[in-house]
């Protein structure tokens, strides 16, 4: 079914008053970023928002999307999908993770229909304009649903792109649809799961664990949040948009290849379109849900070898990069390449270089 998005006017009077009675925390001088947001930055976007976003343009920018909704499994999912014409086009499904959307490959999906692909970008249940499930998924679920989403569509055989809590979706989808994935592109190679056994790692394998304990310690604290306690950040992130702001555009410009300056990779429209979405759909909360379930997940499932070809666009913003024999070890791998720029959210950050990485990936799939 093809059906908008619609964010209601009532929806959009009630953010912008919630946005300029906002109470603001006192912020020690000197202290910039390393606490967290700054507010002193913060708070001219949360006053843009209020009284200069011009939410009618981003509304009106949502009919252009090709949307389409789906039951899948019994939830209504919004994917956007548009295809190539051509009766060689191989299948594409992008999968996003957290905190976005769909709107992480709004840039490149009509790139990719250019370069030949029936592109599908599904919101998973619970993000972007998708209904939030009636139990918690895990990213299990998701690739389950999503395998159901291609025989829906009519695709048998299609290729698989993703990051974040996407990446763990495809790998999913190659690991229990290993005769339906043709090939599976991933920008980042997990984190190393908690009590690995590192007496057989490489050298290089033994520092990407260490890196990945460094940054739980140093950057992990939401996700632990995400995972032991997500409905008691929900309460605030749901009430306060200037809450929101805080939690999402934190993580943007941390994950982002900004050198600091967000707004050197991003628009202040197109951060706002995200979070607007993100507060009209009242999402939040159902979003951060899914890092409970998935660190559910048995330690087995997380050790299971992908046998199908997988490729990585290594990305040198990315938060944690695994090494290369790391990628040879979990993965059948065939493709890896280190770019020079771009990070966590490199289809939109460097959409060409991103669609120049999935063409080169998959030629060898297209025949």
């Amino acid at each position: 079914m093809t059906e908008a998005p619609v964010i209601d006017d009532a929806v959009i009077d009630d953010l912008r008053a919630r946005l300029r009675s906002t109470r603001w925390p006192d912020v020690p001088a000197g202290t910039g970023w390393s606490l967290g947001v700054d507010v002193d930055e913060l708070r001219p976007l949360v006053e843009y928002w209020a009284d200069g976003f011009d939410f009618g343009a981003h509304r009106e920018q949502l009919p252009a999307l090709p949307s389409e909704w789906h039951v899948v499994n019994g939830i209504r999912v919004h994917v956007l999908r548009a295809r190539a014409g051509r009766l060689d086009a191989l299948p594409l499904l992008l999968a996003h993770g957290w905190p976005d959307s769909g709107w992480r490959y709004r840039k490149v999906l009509p790139m990719l229909v250019e370069a030949g692909f029936d592109v599908v970008v599904p919101d998973m249940p619970g993000y972007g304009f998708s209904a939030a499930p009636p139990r918690v998924l895990d990213a299990r679920d998701v690739a389950c649903m999503w395998a159901t989403l291609m025989t829906d569509l009519g695709y048998e055989r299609f290729a698989a792109s993703g990051g974040d809590i996407g990446t763990h979706v495809v790998r999913y989808l190659a690991l229990d649809h290993p005769d339906r994935v043709v090939a599976v592109h991933r920008i980042d190679g997990g984190l190393a799961w908690p009590g690995i056994d590192t007496t057989s790692l490489s050298s290089a394998e033994r520092d990407f664990v260490q890196e990945t304990d460094r940054w739980r310690t140093a950057e992990g604290a939401y996700a632990m949040m995400h995972r032991t306690k997500p409905q008691t950040a929900a309460v605030g992130l749901t009430d306060s948009p200037a809450g929101l702001a805080a939690w999402i555009v934190e993580k943007l410009r941390t994950w982002s290849d900004c050198g600091g300056d967000l707004w050197s990779v991003y628009t202040r429209d197109e951060v706002l379109a995200l979070l607007t979405e993100y507060w009209a759909t009242a999402t939040i909360g159902s979003s951060m849900r899914m890092y409970h379930a998935n660190a559910a997940i048995p330690a087995e499932q997380l050790s299971r070898r992908v046998e199908v070809p997988s490729g990585f666009s290594v990305f040198p913003g990315d938060i944690v990069r695994a090494p290369r024999e790391w990628l040879e070890r979990t993965t059948n791998l065939v493709y890896h390449h280190e770019l020079d720029r771009g990070g966590h959210f490199a289809p939109f950050e460097q959409p060409e270089l991103f669609v120049d990485e999935v063409c080169a990936f998959l030629e060898p799939y297209r025949r």
